[in-house]
Parts: structure tokens; C-alpha cells; sequence
């Protein structure tokens, strides 16, 4: 009976740690998450493949038609290629250089021979976009497509993302200092215009440290089972 227990014991040790450690479903996003209101923001949406078997070809994003931005402009990605649709507005904007009778409403990003994103990787497509409204929110609904022609629509809303299956892109305005912005020293690579590690990378670690604890539980489980096993011998 103590046998079994131990045996049960130490199995759940081991689903528990790869449970921790296995990685949660990636999602389309936009990083950063927050920008400065009313200025111009340097921000990449970053798109990782969740199929096993195809790879990312083609992404769409759709800038907010209720917050229409009057300079978007790409940062060139080797491999893909990005064309900006414009659209007239039904209220121009007025700013420095005079009034914005139209503006870009949609990203296409198209991979190129050799480029698509594959199985376990991403791929950041950087955007300048500004001014930005001054205050509230910014969506932007995102269609990424698959090699085998699947289609996957980030365009899902709600107050809690974490509840939705694809929610949609959302960029936070917020002064910095203020709720719901970073209030971290820019960090070499983000004053040189580069993007930080993936979001995943703290995920990935607290994986790896709950892998280290379950394995570590096997091994005590492991010694506790061959010592109830030769105190029983020895009867």
C-alpha cells in the first residue's frame, strides 16, 4: 500500500512539473502595450506560429477607423512584404502640415520565398505611427494566415483578454509614470530602436524553475521509494 502511494506520489510530481513548465498558447500583440497619448510611438506586433505543421505566410492589421492616425509608416522586414492601404476619412485631421484628407487603414505583411514564419518561431513587424489620440485605447484587429490556408481572426474584444480565445492587439495610451504604464529606465536596446526579448521569456523561466522543482520531487520520491521498499525487504 505504501508502495503504490509513493508510485502515485511521484507521478503527480512529474504531470504537475510538466504542466508548469509547458508554455501557454501565444497570442498576436502589440509591443509595447502602452504609448505616450497625443505623440508618436515606435511599436511591433509580434506574431508567433502556433500550428505544428504550417507556417505563418501572410499578416493583415487593421488600424482603428474611430482613431485614425495621419503618419504610419513600416519598418522594412527582410523577407516580407508590406503594402499600407489608405482610405478617405469622413473628418480630416488637422495637424502641423495641414488638414489629412485620408488615411492608412490596413497592413499587409507577405512572406517572401524562404520567410514564413515557421513552427516554434515569431516575428516582429515594427510600425511608426503617430500623432496617437490622447487619450483611451487603441485596437487593431489582425488576420494571420497559415501555409495550409488556415486563417486566424485576432479581432475579439472584451474587458478581460485573458478570458477570449483571439482577442485582437490593444495598445494602451497612458503618460508614462501613470496607472497601466511602464514605469522602467528605457533599456539600451529600446533607446537604439531595438525590441526587448519576448514577453515569453519570464513565462519560459518560471517553466523551467517549476520543471527544476518537479524533477527534484521525483528524485526525493525516487529515494523514498527505495528506501520503504528495502525497510520492507529487511522484513
Amino acid at each position: 500500500m505504501k508502495r503504490k502511494k509513493l508510485l502515485l506520489s511521484v507521478l503527480a510530481g512529474v504531470v504537475g512539473a510538466l504542466a508548469v513548465a509547458a508554455p501557454a498558447a501565444a497570442h498576436v500583440t502589440v509591443n509595447p502595450s502602452t504609448a505616450e497619448p497625443g505623440g508618436y510611438a515606435r511599436v511591433a506586433f509580434r506574431v508567433p506560429t502556433e500550428s505544428d505543421t504550417a507556417s505563418t505566410t501572410k499578416l493583415v492589421v487593421y488600424l482603428p477607423t474611430d482613431h485614425p492616425v495621419a503618419s504610419v509608416s513600416v519598418q522594412p522586414v527582410p523577407g516580407w512584404k508590406a503594402v499600407l492601404h489608405k482610405a478617405k476619412l469622413a473628418k480630416p485631421l488637422t495637424t502641423e502640415g495641414g488638414n489629412v484628407t485620408e488615411a492608412v487603414d490596413r497592413i499587409t505583411w507577405t512572406a517572401q520565398s524562404g520567410a514564413a514564419i515557421e513552427p516554434g518561431q515569431f516575428q516582429e513587424f515594427p510600425v511608426s505611427l503617430g500623432p496617437l489620440p490622447k487619450s483611451g485605447t487603441m485596437t487593431f484587429k489582425a488576420l494571420q494566415t497559415y501555409s495550409d490556408g488556415k486563417v486566424v481572426r485576432w479581432i475579439q474584444t472584451g474587458s478581460s483578454d485573458s478570458e477570449l480565445e483571439n482577442p485582437a492587439p490593444v495598445l494602451t495610451l497612458a503618460a508614462s509614470g501613470a496607472p497601466g504604464a511602464p514605469a522602467a529606465t528605457p533599456t539600451k536596446a529600446a533607446a537604439a530602436g531595438k525590441s526587448d526579448g519576448p514577453s515569453s521569456g519570464t513565462a519560459l523561466t518560471v517553466g523551467v524553475i517549476g520543471l527544476v522543482a518537479g524533477l527534484a520531487g521525483l528524485a526525493l520520491g525516487g529515494v523514498a521509494f527505495t528506501r520503504s521498499r528495502r525497510a520492507e525487504d529487511t522484513h
